[in-house]
């Protein structure tokens, strides 16, 4: 049986640059909704940074182990407690990944979960998550970037 990550695709109006210097800027964009802190570097190869939400509901801390400017960054988990979960380290080893690609006059974001799965305990309230900083942060937060006169602000999702 083939596993199905956890995949959400984005089309903003802005630039892959712009997209990309967004993702790095992780403050910006995984927080504000359940009283999350997160500690660390976000942005160079290797920085590894903490998050954790939710009055320790959720932590984990990934390590940034690819970057390619303007096109993709991938975050391995290295430790997870999700403490609402029988498997609490249910994210260990999985990986978060960004894609980063021009469609036209837009830009692409392929976000990936790897390892977040149906089959596993946290798919159904992470992937909830997922799609409420993707779409309720990330993506408003590059929107309202676009309010320059004379340019249109357009967002799309999908969830396969």
């Amino acid at each position: 049986m083939e596993r199905h990550n956890f995949t959400v695709s984005l089309l903003v109006d802005r630039s892959p640059k712009e997209v990309f210097r967004t993702i790095t800027n992780v403050r910006e964009w995984w927080s504000g909704l359940y009283s999350e802190v997160i500690e660390g570097a976000t942005e160079k190869l290797n920085d590894e940074f903490t998050f954790r939400a939710g009055d320790g509901v959720h932590y984990s801390k990934q390590k940034l182990v690819e970057i390619v400017p303007n096109k993709k960054l991938v975050w391995l988990v290295t430790e997870s407690e999700l403490n609402f979960l029988t498997k609490k380290d249910e994210w260990n080893g999985t990986k978060i990944i960004f894609q980063i690609s021009k469609k036209g006059e837009k830009t692409q974001v392929v976000f990936t979960h790897e390892g977040l799965t149906p089959e596993i305990e946290c798919f159904d309230a992470c992937s909830g998550a997922w799609n409420l900083y993707l779409q309720n942060r990330f993506s408003k937060l590059l929107a309202a970037r676009n309010s320059r006169p004379g340019r249109k602000s357009t967002t799309s999702t999908t969830t396969p």
